[in-house]
């Protein structure tokens, strides 16, 4: 199923922990979650990938309770609810990614640069206005904090 032109909802719901764990229920939201990851899509995954003009890899978008649990996530992570993802573009590093980002006109209610690796980015349709929050996770005596970006 499409959610935007480039975006599909197979890409959104990709886990292989929960493929490894059997959590079925990983593929197979609830509206809310699907309608919330349109909603994502929309409002900052394709504008970014029409600005950029290249593909966006995500490696996490919702996940299921169970997986958000097993890999130690935020109990109230807004991958939980399908509002948010975890991405790359191939031709820019972490960091070129996130000030692109941080500094475009795009409506997100966290950006979050993480160790380095990947850029987490998410969007609630369910407030009146996105926060447009920016941070840095990063391990400090083995525990990851959040500073502000």
């Amino acid at each position: 199923m499409h959610l935007t032109k480039n975006f599909y909802l197979d890409e959104m719901l990709t886990s292989q922990s929960a493929v490894r764990l059997g959590f079925d229920e990983q593929f197979t939201p609830d509206q809310a979650v699907v309608d919330n990851l349109r909603a994502l899509c929309q409002n900052v995954l394709q504008p970014l990938r029409d600005g950029l003009q290249r593909a966006i890899l995500t490696s996490s978008g919702y996940r299921c309770p169970r997986v958000n649990q097993a890999i130690n996530g935020a109990p109230n992570s807004q991958h939980v609810f399908g509002q948010a993802a975890d991405i790359k573009v191939g031709h820019l590093t972490t960091e070129q990614l996130y000030q692109r980002i941080k500094n475009s006109n795009l409506v997100f209610d966290q950006l979050i640069q993480e160790f380095d690796r990947w850029v987490h980015v998410s969007y609630n349709p369910n407030i009146a206005a996105n926060r447009r929050q920016c941070l840095r996770a990063v391990k400090v005596d083995g525990k990851t904090k959040y500073l502000p970006g």
